[in-house]
């Protein structure tokens, strides 16, 4: 991928990955910059009316019925982004702050926000010269949308609030002059277009989804590997059992555990043993990953709808298209309404957090089995290291893994809570970015459980008989995780290969090797 195009139909959750981590450039093809022309001509001409219109020439929020003079406007929106620039907690990453510029330019040039054109291009420019407000993360209700976050990132704008640039951090001014930009006086609407939008809160989604989904796939290949190691059975993969009950994340889940122990020695050597039964934490692998996936498939769904949607307010439309206008001309109807609630995101954040938590767990109860000498096979020394007792092995590990999931348990649910505001103007606020912080947490954790599984199953395999081959898969991830990792043969410190770990589990580099190890796609 060479660029992104940003022309508020087509963005995608991968588009927003590339451009926010692998710094991809973007672009705003002409399509959709005659959009944003036009919308402003519609705004130009209600502003000449000089009809009240909610974020044009009156006060905001419960202040909505104060009228300001003609001569004020543009000083009305300045004071906007700056009254708003009222953040607190911890700055947000570079990451972040690239997902919000990113995703408020596709909402601009949706073409219903009503902003020059000239706007879109200082952001654009921003995000591809590298330079990144600094804003502060906590302060959002997610209604009227992220406006703390993105009023400290629109500050710059205006040449005020600091950006950081090239490993500097700059005031706004300065950091505009860096890439040749001159700070920009705000027109009607501009202020409240820039900040009225879900864009924190689906920036960050968007990557939890992309990550989320590469989550599930390496907790595949480690249970596949642990099924393995544990002398394990297959059977329960069977597809018979998942035609039965059609589930599709479980029968992806369950097909990606054959690909991978196809062909396997280990888990041939004991198919007629004595054990009936695996634990249920590798029995039920499919069923548990597979409720896992078809959650992250739903909150995709709304990750890519949200995209590419217009969700400020008020927004801005051709009187032809609108039947019930609060304001306007012959030429352009300006309408208020809610878009800007993150409802759609919220619910669906808390529901990936509550998934990443399960998927977590259930890889700390293989971690377990895998380490535990309660419960260990006979060819596993306590906590997969020789001379236990001397030495203590993965066991700590699996008290961090334990640890993260007690965290991600104790996450909450963000979306059902609701503070009136505003004088009882926004009376009900949906919490979409709190949620999303929450998601985003417990994918982070997750990713180190996922990383712990694959560490301590990969230790796991070189305590099984030499003359049995593991699946191609498997042997696949385990390779994989050597490349990170080297054998634990004496107790050493442990914490930066379990963050090595994670990002192989997250990055989908994993997946790409497995699919070349079995000869086809993992899912």
């Amino acid at each position: 991928m060479t660029t992104v195009s940003l022309d508020g139909e087509s963005l995608t959750p991968e588009d927003v990955a590339a451009a926010v981590r692998d710094g991809v450039t973007v672009e705003v093809p002409e399509s959709a910059r005659e959009r944003v022309r036009e919308a402003r001509e519609r705004v130009v001409d209600v502003v000449e009316s000089g009809e009240a219109v909610y974020g044009l020439n009156t006060g905001f929020g419960e202040l909505v019925n104060e009228r300001i003079p003609r001569e004020k406007i543009e000083e009305l929106q300045t004071n906007l982004i700056r009254s708003h620039s009222a953040g607190s907690g911890r700055e947000c990453t570079e990451e972040e702050v690239r997902a919000m510029l990113l995703t408020r330019i596709n909402a601009l040039v949706k073409g219903y926000s009503g902003v020059r054109e000239e706007l879109v291009d200082h952001l654009v420019t921003l995000l591809n010269e590298g330079v990144h407000p600094v804003v502060r993360s906590r302060g959002s209700l997610g209604a009227s949308g992220d406006l703390a976050p993105l009023a400290h990132m629109a500050l710059v704008l205006l040449g005020e609030g600091e950006a950081d640039y090239q490993g500097e951090r700059y005031d706004g001014a300065d950091a505009l002059a860096m890439v040749d930009l001159d700070p920009l006086s705000l027109a009607p609407k501009e202020g409240l277009a820039l900040i009225n939008g879900t864009q924190l809160t689906v920036g960050k989604a968007a990557l939890a989804v992309v990550d989320a989904e590469n989550l599930v796939q390496a907790a595949d290949a480690a249970g596949a590997l642990t099924t393995e190691v544990t002398m394990g059975t297959t059977a329960s993969c069977t597809p018979a059992i998942h035609e039965v009950r059609p589930h599709p994340g479980q029968a992806a889940s369950a097909r990606n555990v054959r690909k991978l122990c196809a062909d396997s020695e280990i888990v041939e050597s004991h198919r007629n043993c004595d054990r009936v039964q695996d634990a249920y934490a590798i029995r039920c692998l499919p069923q548990a990953h597979g409720a896992v996936r078809d959650a992250v498939a739903h909150v995709r769904e709304a990750v890519e709808i949200e995209l590419n949607s217009a969700t400020d307010n008020p927004l801005v439309f051709d009187a032809s298209d609108v039947d019930d206008r609060a304001s306007g001309t012959d030429r352009a109807a300006i309408v208020s309404g809610g878009n800007f609630h993150g409802a759609p995101l919220a619910h669906r954040l808390d529901y990936l957090t509550a998934v990443m938590t399960d998927l977590a767990s259930i890889c700390e109860r293989r971690v377990d089995r895998l380490v535990n000498p309660n419960l260990q096979e006979d060819h596993l020394p306590p906590f997969l290291t020789a001379q236990s007792g001397l030495r203590s092995g993965y066991m700590i590990a699996q008290y961090t893994a334990a640890a993260l999931v007690n965290e991600c348990r104790s996450l909450g649910r963000a979306a059902t809570d609701n503070t009136p505001v505003s004088g009882g103007q926004e009376d009900h606020v949906s919490m979409s970015a709190q949620a999303a912080h929450h998601a985003t947490t417990a994918v982070d954790h997750a990713a180190t459980v996922v990383g712990v599984e694959l560490l301590c199953a990969t230790q796991a395999l070189d305590f099984v008989d030499e003359a049995l081959e593991p699946g191609a898969g498997t042997r696949a991830v385990a390779e994989a995780v050597r490349e990170i990792a080297p054998p634990l043969d004496d107790d050493r410190v442990l914490s930066p290969e379990l963050d090595r770990a994670a990002a192989l589990a997250r990055g989908g580099l994993l997946g790409e090797r497995l699919a070349a190890a079995v000869g086809t796609e993992l899912e």
